[in-house]
């Protein structure tokens, strides 16, 4: 679904990720891996839009897009929920999920039930502002805000941040339901090793903006990720 090819991006002067590239299936969660600094959020923005980067190939469901604009990104069916969450936090969590609305034609402006399924605590919160939500309740409003959009790839940066033990549960269990409904690929940045070894089906590490390896899981042992990440 997603393929990305020779990525290039600069922070003024300096490169910070030299020839990358990147793909992820559908029904498939790719781990992309990496200790601090790598490259993976830069990877992550470059591909919705976010910061300026040039590559070769960018093509969503087999069809090219151009690095752009995050609009563009998003009406290519690339949904980005960044590291921080950036819930909306004087609008209530039905107005956080209604912006989501804003690259979809306005016959398909509703809000999908399996949104709430995943997420119920979203249910019962819709007149409550963003900003007075736990951590991760946020984190939940700001992934299913991204699946408002009908995304074809899901990117999630870093989503167990600052969460909680059991919103951790919650949030990995609605992943794995995504990757079972078998219609996005999902490419998930995440510190928590135990986590993303848990869910990941492929793995893509990067070191210093370069790709040093990738692998799928049933060649790939939770100790050589470790000893990938030198934890």
């Amino acid at each position: 679904m997603l393929e990305v090819a020779s990525l290039d991006l600069h922070y003024g002067q300096s490169q910070i990720l030299y020839g990358v590239s990147l793909s992820a299936a559908v029904g498939e969660i790719t781990a992309l891996m990496g200790n601090n600094g790598a490259g993976k959020t830069s990877l992550l923005k470059a591909i919705a839009g976010r910061h300026p980067a040039s590559a070769r190939t960018l093509r969503v469901g087999g069809d090219t897009v151009a690095l752009s604009t995050a609009y563009h990104a998003a009406r290519a069916g690339i949904a980005y929920v960044p590291q921080g969450r950036e819930v909306f936090p004087m609008m209530s969590v039905l107005e956080n999920l209604e912006t989501g609305f804003a690259c979809l034609p306005k016959a398909d402006r509703e809000i999908p039930s399996f949104v709430y399924d995943l997420f119920p605590v979203l249910r019962d919160m819709q007149n409550r502002r963003g900003g007075d939500l736990s951590g991760g309740q946020q984190q939940q409003l700001a992934i299913a805000r991204a699946l408002i959009t009908r995304p074809r790839v899901l990117l999630l940066d870093e989503p167990t941040e600052g969460i909680q033990p059991n919103v951790i549960q919650q949030i990995g269990d609605a992943l794995a339901q995504l990757r079972a409904g078998g219609e996005m690929a999902i490419v998930l940045v995440e510190q928590n090793a135990d986590f993303a070894y848990r869910l990941g089906d492929r793995f893509t590490v990067i070191e210093g903006g370069r790709v040093k390896r990738r692998a799928a899981k049933a060649d790939y042992g939770k100790d050589q990720l470790m000893a990938d990440l030198a934890l």
